[in-house]
């Protein structure tokens, strides 16, 4: 399990493991993940041999006779493949539940695979079922709907068989408790790889390095590279963000005969209205003002607990909140992707830098300086 920060570069360190898995003979399949394959246990199984089927159609499983229509009455012999209507044929005729049905699919794939390889030859070792955004998956309980368990059950029942199938989610650090919560073994049956942000040297490293080419015709100086560091915070796509926009203006400067400086406050006055506008437009009035309160927190880039949240608005706000009120808005928070609980009972920001941009909403605090704001 892959998790972090959006921002963090989760998917393109996913995508780095495709070749090296293909490499050592592992077949790859996955897609990104969207809330409507938790709509029902269903959706989930026809999710799974939907993407298998892209690597296994090419199959021939056997033969069969097919009577042609057309004038002159003949059968035809026609191959049979493991592709997507095989696997709904197979999906269909299995008895018993959702997880029969879909561990039928899946054994019955490895078993095909199996045969197909001579024993001498290097042949596949197993298969990888890669899912980004992982995080939109969820159990319905009001609908008697389990899809996230149902992954979770099928895919260690499978690894029990010695079945070499290999199960790698991608998504932001509400995934971990989300799978824990649906499955307590999914603590164990996962090895999880926290991606978080870079030190101030990997921060340089990755400002500097793609210019050092000699026909670049840009450069920076330790000041701008700094004030860029600062600016992103360290993390990957603010800085290919920031960059971005640093090198256009800076060519554009240079060819006017102008000194080059970064221009911070239009930089974030676009990464306002590109990353963070759309999210800060999904929260209510009141959930903004709980969220203007955690963003003047000591700690808010770190951790923060309902109590000191309902102190520090004690401090700063005419209507304070209440502990159960604090609480209740961030389940909303979670549930909008902005705020997650981490396995220490402390929440955090599920958005990089989400806290510098509440600031410069200027939102009112009695004991908040124009500097603060």
């Amino acid at each position: 399990m892959l998790t972090g920060l959006r921002g963090v570069g989760k998917t393109v360190l996913l995508e780095s493991f495709k070749p090296i898995a293909m490499h050592e003979n592992w077949l790859w399949v996955g897609t990104d993940l969207s809330e409507s394959t938790s709509i029902s246990e269903e959706n989930i199984a026809i999710r799974l041999f939907t993407d298998l089927s892209v690597v296994t159609s090419g199959m021939i499983i056997g033969r069969a006779s097919q009577r042609a229509v057309g004038f002159e009455e003949r059968v035809d012999d026609v191959e049979r493949r493991l592709d997507f209507a095989a696997f709904v044929s197979l999906y269909q005729q299995t008895p018993g539940l959702v997880a029969d049905k879909l561990k039928a699919v899946l054994e019955t794939t490895w078993a095909y695979l199996q045969q197909q390889q001579p024993p001498s030859a290097t042949g596949v070792r197993g298969i990888i079922f890669a899912y980004d955004e992982a995080q939109t998956l969820s159990d319905q309980v009001a609908k008697e709907q389990f899809p996230l368990s149902l992954l979770l059950d099928v895919f260690q029942s499978i690894q029990r068989k010695g079945i070499p199938f290999m199960l790698v989610l991608t998504g932001l650090p509400t995934l971990f408790p989300k799978l824990v919560e649906a499955r307590t073994f999914a603590e164990r049956m996962f090895r999880v790889v926290f991606l978080d942000k870079l030190t101030d040297g990997e921060s340089r490293d990755a400002i500097t390095k793609p210019i050092e080419d000699a026909h670049c015709p840009v450069r920076l100086g330790d000041t701008s590279v700094e004030t860029i560091v600062l600016t992103s915070g360290g993390y990957p796509y603010f800085i290919q963000f920031v960059c971005r926009e640093v090198y256009d203006v800076f060519l554009q400067r240079l060819s006017d005969g102008q000194e080059p400086i970064v221009p911070v406050v239009e930089i974030e006055r676009k990464l306002d209205t590109d990353f963070f506008a759309g999210r800060w437009a999904r929260v209510t009035d009141r959930q903004r003002e709980l969220l203007g309160v955690i963003s003047h927190l000591d700690d808010m880039d770190s951790e923060f607990t309902v109590q000191e949240i309902v102190e520090k608005s004690q401090q700063e706000l005419a209507k304070p909140f209440s502990n159960s009120h604090v609480s209740q808005i961030l389940s909303a928070l979670t549930e909008h992707g902005l705020v997650y609980k981490n396995r220490h009972g402390k929440y955090s920001f599920a958005v990089p830098l989400l806290g510098r941009f509440i600031r410069r909403q200027r939102i009112p605090f009695k004991g908040a300086t124009l500097l603060d704001l």
